[in-house]
This record gives C-alpha cells, sequence and structure tokens, in this order.
C-alpha cells in the first residue's frame, strides 16, 4: 500500500513492488498484521516531511530470513520502530525488513490480528511508565487521552502494577470501557483540570502521562506534586508549538519528559529491556484487556486512516494482511 502523493486516505493504493531484499542485520519478516498508529496518518499527510513511500511503524509476523543468524525461518515475531515507514519501506506490505534491534521473538496462542493489537503500544506504554515516570505500586497516575490505544496500554499496565490510575477522555461515551479497564475514576478532558485534581488531591499526584501533548502541558504541570513528573507521549491535542513564560509556565520542583517511540530499539532504549513476552501472556489470561477494537483487510487500510482519523476507534486500529 504505496502513498501516492501527501494528501488524504485516499492516497493508499494498492502496488506490486519486489519483495524487498534485507541488508546485513536486516530481518526479511513475512507480514500478517500491524497495528495503525496516528504517526501514520501524518506521514501520509506529508506533515513530517520525506517519508518511505510504504508506511506502517509495526506490525507481527514471521521470519523468512534473518541476516544475523539468530532467529529461524518460521518463528513469530514482532517488529517496530527502526526506521520502518520513515527511512525505509514499512509494514504496510506482504513483507518487510526491519533491523534486527527491533524485532522481537514472540510466543502466543493469541490471533494475528490480537498480537497486532500490542507491539508498538505496549512498548511505548511500559516505556514511559517504568524508564520515564519509575513508576511505584501505590502511585498516583493520571493518563490524559485514556480512550486512545497507548492510553489504554497505560492503563492495563500500570493497573496490574498496583498504581492508583485515573484517566481522561473527550468523548463522555469512551467512559465506560475506561472504567472497565481498572481506573479509579474518569473525568472528560476539556479546558484547565488541574484545579479539579487539586480538588481531590491538595498535594498533587504523582505523575501524568499526557496524550493530548503541548496543548495540555503547562496544565497537566500543575496537577503533579513536588518530585512529580509529566510525560508528554502523544498530541492527540494537535502539534501546536509550545509558547509559554518559563517563570509561569512551568512548575518548581517537577520534571517535565518527552518520549518518542521512534527511540525503540535504540542503544538507550533496547528492545530487550521491555518485558514484550510477559505482557502478551498477561494478555493471554485476560490479565490485560488489550484486543483490537476494530480490524480491517488489507484493502480497507484507507479506512482504517479514515476510523484513526475520526477519533472514534476507542482502542486500537488493527489491519490484517
Amino acid at each position: 500500500m504505496v502513498i501516492q502523493q501527501s494528501g488524504g486516505p485516499e492516497q493508499l493504493a494498492l502496488r506490486e513492488l519486489p519483495v524487498p531484499q534485507p541488508a546485513n542485520g536486516d530481518i526479511l519478516i513475512r507480514v500478517k498484521a500491524f497495528g495503525i498508529n496516528r504517526a501514520e496518518t501524518y506521514m501520509r499527510k506529508g506533515t513530517w516531511g520525506n517519508v518511505a513511500p510504504v508506511s506502517g511503524i509495526e506490525c507481527v509476523g514471521e521470519v523468512v530470513e534473518d541476516t544475523t543468524g539468530q532467529l529461524p525461518e518460521g518463528a513469530r515475531v514482532a517488529a517496530m520502530m527502526g526506521g520502518l515507514g520513515r527511512t525505509r519501506n514499512g509494514s504496510y506490505a506482504e513483507f518487510t525488513c526491519a533491523p534486527a534491534t527491533n524485532v522481537v521473538p514472540l510466543k502466543s496462542s493469541l490471533s494475528w490480528a490480537d498480537l497486532a493489537a500490542m507491539p508498538e503500544s505496549y512498548a511505548t506504554a511500559w516505556s514511559c511508565l517504568f524508564d520515564c515516570h519509575h513508576l511505584k505500586r501505590g502511585e498516583v497516575l493520571l493518563v490524559r487521552g485514556a480512550s486512545s490505544a497507548l492510553g489504554q496500554a497505560a492503563i492495563n499496565i500500570a493497573v496490574e502494577a498496583g498504581a492508583v490510575v485515573h484517566g481522561t477522555t473527550r468523548n463522555k461515551d469512551k467512559m465506560p470501557r475506561i472504567q472497565d479497564l481498572g481506573v479509579s475514576h474518569v473525568v472528560t478532558e476539556g479546558g484547565d483540570l488541574a484545579p479539579v485534581v487539586r480538588e481531590h488531591f491538595p498535594d498533587g499526584i504523582d505523575c501524568v502521562l499526557d496524550l493530548v501533548g503541548t496543548r495540555s502541558m503547562q496544565d497537566s504541570l500543575k496537577m503533579v506534586k513536588k518530585g512529580g513528573r509529566v510525560v508528554i507521549a502523544g498530541f492527540l491535542g494537535g502539534r501546536d508549538p509550545i509558547q509559554f513564560e518559563v517563570l509561569s509556565g512551568l512548575q518548581t520542583g517537577a520534571d517535565l519528559s518527552f518520549f518518542a517511540s521512534f527511540a525503540l530499539g535504540s542503544r538507550d532504549y533496547p528492545l530487550s529491556k521491555i518485558p514484550l513476552q510477559a505482557m502478551v501472556e498477561k494478555a493471554e489470561k485476560g490479565i490485560y484487556k488489550a484486543s483490537p477494537a476494530r480490524v480491517f483487510n488489507f484493502e480497507q487500510l484507507p479506512d482504517a486512516h479514515r476510523l484513526m482519523e475520526s477519533n472514534e476507534a476507542n482502542g486500537k486500529i488493527v489491519v490484517q494482511v
């Protein structure tokens, strides 16, 4: 599925391309399914500059050839980042090549579609919560943008880890799904929420995972206590530039950081550190409620993009090849 030119979902078109040839250090994968990510809509629109003709930053599938000799042919794997969809053709295809550093072997009884709902969202959520937030049992975490695929993954992981989790959403119809994941309280996103949070937690909360982005960043900083942490990991509210006066816009004693999933597989954020296999097993047991919100056939990929941009998915969108 090739991006013909920058534009809407109609610019995604089926084309016949040669099977990619793995370079040294690459793994050639037969793609079985993949998750849709908001980043791919930005790539399609052309707002992220020059990108590969074939989009897709993650997938699950089977090894065809591993040039490193580590994984046998037919091994079940997940692949994510490593330039997929950006500097090299990605997973919107029957075959893709990913760097071995960005491929994880998985054993699972989940269907390909169910398995495809997990890699990028759960790896990113885990990195945000434990690499950036250093989340501990009993701490209070607010997930802003909780109904998104990443938000739901973060809630699953944080609740199971023993945190006290609260969530926000712009759509009241999505509240039951978030509550079903085990959050303590859900509030409607919009405007300044810091005063509402401070009513219930006068001293502030421990952590905010902000998936709304720059629009809500300053408000999130006002929610956390001294030593509290705010991590921005999404832009559901748009990618407006940050403009603020340091003295009034930052919170004294609060930590602010940003995590981009494109770092996954790098030296600082190796995939080997992320317990993806254990998370898949928790999904198998129903500890994590990680099933995709919608599953599309490959030819329906433009429709999957339309659903993503409608903000009505209420979870992970998956495409089967």
